[in-house]
């Protein structure tokens, strides 16, 4: 017998995307062919859709970190795949009123949250000049975690955007959180 979930990933996926308008949804597993398609194929969709230069380089440099991040740090409950694959994710990227809103998100073990909430916690904390002396900090004593990161990539989302980067952690069962990561790109200089 099966131990019950308490996130239901169907509910969630179907909740993020209707938020603002769809550009580019995914869900299943997480890959180097899926990084690499799915970077070619948006950056086709913000030529079209993206009028200014900056907001789309912005939009597509976000995206890369985002992308990265979620294939370097994705955990999968066993199980959830049938066996076919270890790493399981989503991306959503979508048009909104305040701008292009980009949502990834994975299982992560629930022993990782502690040090990826910290790291979240103190970007949010910073001022603009703050988060590029951090930046400037982490990039020359960069302590990397077991799966290769030091929360650079993060860094560079909140200086790029100028936001707040807004993450949640649900529950998924005695091992595993669902972590929903997104950020807002203005669409605007």
């Amino acid at each position: 017998m099966s131990k019950p979930t308490l996130f239901d990933l169907d509910r969630h996926f179907s909740q993020i995307h209707s938020e603002g308008e769809a550009i580019f949804a995914y869900r299943g597993a997480i890959s180097t062919d899926f990084i690499n398609n799915t970077l070619f194929l948006v950056e086709a969709k913000l030529d079209e859709i993206i009028q200014k230069g900056s907001v789309r380089k912005k939009v597509y440099n976000v995206l890369v970190e985002s992308l990265q991040n979620l294939f370097h740090h994705v955990d999968c409950p066993p199980g959830l795949l049938n066996g076919k694959n270890d790493s399981y994710g989503l991306f959503l990227l979508s048009k909104t009123s305040e701008g292009f809103k980009i949502i990834t998100g994975n299982f992560i073990r629930n022993e990782r949250i502690p040090l990826l909430r910290e790291k979240l916690e103190k970007i949010n904390s910073l001022t603009r000049d703050e988060l590029k002396d951090f930046y400037k900090f982490v990039l020359n004593n960069q302590e990397f975690s077991a799966k290769g990161g030091g929360g650079l990539g993060l860094i560079d989302i909140a200086r790029k955007t100028g936001s707040k980067l807004i993450y949640i952690f649900e529950p998924y069962d005695e091992n595993y959180h669902f972590f929903d990561f997104s950020v807002v790109i203005p669409d605007e200089e």
